[in-house]
């Protein structure tokens, strides 16, 4: 009997898009970020886009993220990784906080819905 080594293939794809993406939602806390150069997608970050940070769905998901207070909305791309402040959900560019209406208190209480 001779001792073989057998190798498992196995793809992992950490940021699989969820089956049922249109029927994900969550709300919680946003904020928003204007430093910083390079996303986690790899791509240059522009506070003029509307774009966003999510811990876990894939990069190129579009949200729809709405204030709570004043039903506001605006879709963003993920593009980044983020919150890292606990209770936070999502961080956006400026742009984004601007048509949420949030830049001024820096945060808001939001509704997210992936659109794609």
């Amino acid at each position: 009997m001779t001792n073989k080594r057998v190798v498992s293939a196995k793809k992992h794809t950490p940021f699989a898009r969820h089956k049922n993406a249109a029927e994900i939602a969550s709300n919680g806390v946003a904020s928003f970020y204007t430093e910083g150069t390079e996303t986690a997608s790899g791509e240059k970050f522009d506070t003029r886009e509307l774009t966003a940070a999510h811990p876990t769905l894939p990069f190129g998901t579009k949200l729809r993220v709405t204030n709570i207070s004043t039903g506001r909305a605006v879709t963003v791309r993920v593009n980044d990784r983020g919150p890292y402040v606990a209770g936070r959900v999502v961080d956006v560019s400026h742009s984004a906080a601007d048509a949420l209406g949030m830049v001024g208190a820096g945060i808001a209480k939001v509704r997210l819905d992936v659109v794609q």
